[in-house]
């Protein structure tokens, strides 16, 4: 009995290290695009969003019972198996982080965990229907959604501010980014942080400590929150450079544009209970709003390896969690072994992490030069030109090359801190 309850508390920690992962993983999904247009400081921007982020994880448990109980059958599911899932989806994080690509942290979880499941007790134990109508089809859905969203609030704000003062309409829009970025935080939170307390309660019910069918105890929502708050606070600086300035040069109307559809994208599937990817929600909303503007870019080299990243991230975290689970079968070494492994594995990427340090002091220094593409080029051509004569017209005309705009508009753009 005091082996099984060591290993259920080495579950729970495991899950709340994951959950602080996930915050520092996700910071660029709320404030990449806040801190690129200078509408925040970078610290006060992460600060913010940590605060949101906790409270939003008291707002709902849908999306945590869709994980402890639709995804995988519960009968027969040793918290071995929860633990071996959350090394897959830690490890799949950590690797995505220091290569600064915003792959979900959503999906690395679930991905842990179907891998796991099937080793430990067979394809049967996944519910394909819950895999495929509330994670596999919102992962495709909802960055086509959110960038079709953003791409169209773009044009739509730049018509209507056509004829404003362009100095007024750049703090208005700023001002906007600020409340929509914090859209985003809460929504992150009602999402994200209820995908740790889904896969602790799974434990807990595999361990025999709530009953099944439970929603999650009161201080497992505070203690996800907590964690996913901490993370976010630290902020995840590799990737925030990325969303912010690796896909494309955002101006504060394209800011506000993407974080808002993001966010009613991500509040939509929360209250759904779908298990949906914020990172892939706020990485289409960004393309969109890139191709919203007249002579924006998307840097389609950076966005292909990012769609790469979200094709291996489910394979790759299950192939880690059922290898996972195929060790700890081995008894309490084989789960000690596992455990020195992912310890070892996070230490020696963070190290790596440290040859080019990313944080709030640089997170906008980008050398990142790409012409404009084929894709591009053909929206741009279809984009109607602004007004002639009007005050965005005469405020800032932006070249189709983003080495030139980047230099144009750096006194604007750039945080200094």
């Amino acid at each position: 009995m005091e082996s099984f309850s060591l290993i259920l508390a080495i579950v729970v920690v495991t899950a709340l290290a994951f959950d602080f992962t996930n915050g520092f993983h996700d910071t660029a999904n709320a404030m990449a695009t806040t801190i690129s247009t200078g509408a925040m400081k970078p610290k006060v921007a992460v600060a913010m969003s940590a605060v949101l982020n906790l409270v939003g994880a008291f707002l709902s448990v849908e999306v945590a019972n869709t994980i402890s109980k639709g995804l995988v059958d519960e009968a027969g599911i040793r918290p071995e198996v929860i633990f071996a899932a959350l090394v897959g989806a830690i490890l799949w994080n950590l690797l995505t982080w220091l290569v600064g690509l915003p792959s979900s942290s959503s999906h690395a979880l679930m991905g842990g965990l179907i891998g796991a499941t099937i080793a430990s007790a067979g394809v049967g134990a996944v519910h394909g229907d819950v895999l495929v109508t509330k994670v596999l089809i919102p992962a495709i859905a909802a960055p086509l959604v959110a960038g079709i969203a953003a791409l169209l609030a773009t044009r739509l704000t730049y018509s209507l501010g056509s004829k404003a003062d362009a100095n007024a309409s750049k703090k208005g829009y700023r001002a906007g980014q600020i409340a929509s970025a914090g859209l985003v935080s809460l929504a992150h939170g009602t999402n994200d942080a209820q995908k740790t307390m889904g896969v602790i309660t799974l434990a807990l019910v595999a361990g025999g400590a709530v009953a099944p069918d439970s929603d999650p105890p009161m201080w497992v929502i505070l203690s996800a929150g907590l964690a996913i708050a901490l993370g976010t606070y630290l902020g995840g600086w590799r990737i925030i450079r990325t969303m912010g300035k690796g896909l494309t040069d955002l101006q504060p109307q394209q800011g506000f544009a993407a974080q808002t559809s993001a966010a009613t994208v991500i509040l939509a599937s929360s209250h759904l209970g779908f298990s949906l990817s914020t990172t892939h929600s706020v990485s289409g909303s960004v393309m969109g709003a890139g191709l919203g503007r007249k002579g924006g870019v998307v840097r389609w080299s950076t966005a292909t390896r990012m769609f790469v990243a979200w094709g291996l991230t489910l394979p790759a975290a299950a192939l880690v969690g059922a290898l996972a689970e195929y060790v700890t079968g081995f008894g309490s070494w084989g789960t000690a072994v596992v455990a020195v492994f992912l310890i070892a594995s996070s230490a020696a990427i963070w190290k790596l992490s440290r040859r080019e340090v990313v944080d709030h002091t640089n997170v906008n220094d980008t050398d990142d030069a790409e012409p404009a593409g084929v894709v591009t080029t053909a929206m741009a051509a279809v984009t109607p030109p602004p007004a002639s004569g009007s005050a965005k017209a005469s405020e800032d005309p932006i070249p189709a090359f983003p080495s030139q705009a980047t230099a144009e508009r750096t006194p604007t753009t750039t945080t200094t801190v």
